[in-house]
């Protein structure tokens, strides 16, 4: 079984107002399978000597370093916890504290020492999360199912959730209120069933209509139109089309993949076409010192970036302004990283994407909130 505990954006903003004299930021591949994750542990050792090293050059007082490889031995000593992992594992210390968070998504090995973390890998994993709810509904059923990266998909209990549409629609006793007697055909059918998609609507409202999961639909084409038509929460363009009442909660999330992603590719490229727009606006930019200076004044107001550079450096609090790094070590530390620490902070929408998908190929993009 997976174990996931994923922050929130919000929380990767206030992680990246963390500051130490020693900010170790560690990220490795793990599995879930508890007789195979001997290899990890042996490979973060290894990782965290790195990260000793780096701060050993950087004259850091010994006493601080020894307190931060206790975090990582208590770590490293708790069997219960490397028997409960996902994919991979990201690891958050200082001399004070130690974060850990286990992720669905495959990552390579990174370690990154700064005064603060490295967050870019965490905000790849909430970017495009694969969670959604499946709406299987038919004539003669209705389900809820819960679909997520970490754990098999599972159905929802739903108060008040109609059956099927002959008992919860009325279809028996449909009437004519214009006074020629019972409506027959397709006009009756089509009353029925607006009766029963409305009840299902209103069982599942107070589940979807605050939630920040998409809705997908597996149901035929006219139910779907049906639904979006009479309800007030929106479900994803496209549909699982066909009678789901023979898919398994397992075979409707494997449904669903496809539809996820077209959903996640479509996000990108509602912030392509932004981004055309914007840009004879004079409010988009690629240029990093642009992006540095927005970041620190708020005038982020969407901004993607490359998931997997890092370029090394300084921004200054007071003026947005960037110094680059040659190289990295346990002073500097990502600039596109503490860029968009900064923009969460201040409200932007920010996506963390692969470099082909930002537009020109940059190591970000940004659409901001008045002219530059």
């Amino acid at each position: 079984m997976y174990y996931v505990d994923m922050p929130s954006a919000d929380e990767i903003g206030d992680l990246n107002l963390v500051r130490s004299d020693a900010s170790v930021s560690i990220y490795l591949p793990t599995t879930p399978i508890n007789h195979e994750i001997e290899p990890s542990r042996i490979h973060l050792v290894n990782l965290i000597k790195k990260a000793v090293a780096q701060l050993e050059e950087a004259g850091v007082d010994k006493k601080r370093i020894q307190l931060l490889q206790e975090q990582f031995a208590n770590l490293l000593d708790d069997d219960e916890y490397w028997g409960h992992q996902a994919n991979s594992l990201a690891i958050l210390a200082t001399p004070e504290s130690i974060r850990t968070y286990r992720m669905a998504n495959k990552l390579n090995a990174i370690v990154e020492v700064a005064d603060r973390f490295h967050l870019k890998p965490l905000l790849r994993a909430i970017t495009f999360p694969h969670t959604a709810y499946i709406l299987a509904l038919s004539e003669n059923a209705v389900r809820l199912v819960e679909v997520s990266a970490d754990l098999p998909a599972q159905e929802v209990t739903v108060q008040n959730m109609p059956t099927d549409a002959a008992t919860d629609g009325g279809k028996a006793t449909n009437k004519d209120y214009t006074g020629t007697g019972h409506r027959h055909g397709a006009q009756g059918e089509s009353s029925y069933l607006t009766r029963f998609v409305r009840k299902v609507n209103a069982a599942l409202r107070p589940i979807l209509i605050n939630s920040d999961r998409p809705l997908i639909l597996a149901t035929t084409k006219p139910l779907a139109a049906l639904f979006r038509s009479v309800s007030a929460i929106p479900a994803l363009k496209e549909t699982i089309v066909g009678n789901p009442d023979r898919l398994t909660a397992a075979e409707l999330a494997t449904a669903a993949r496809p539809v996820l992603d077209a959903h996640y590719a479509e996000q990108i490229q509602d912030f392509h076409r932004l981004f055309d727009e914007r840009t004879g606006q004079q409010r988009t930019t690629t240029d990093l010192s642009d992006a540095a200076r927005l970041a620190t004044f708020g005038g982020i107001d969407r901004l993607l970036i490359d998931i997997d550079g890092v370029i090394d450096g300084y921004i200054d609090d007071e003026t947005g302004e960037i110094t680059f790094a040659g190289s990295g070590d346990a002073v500097n530390y990502g600039i596109v990283d503490e860029i968009t620490g900064r923009a969460l902070r201040t409200g932007a929408k920010v996506m963390a994407v692969r470099k082909a998908d930002i537009p020109g190929g940059h190591d970000l993009a940004v659409i901001s909130r008045y002219p530059i």
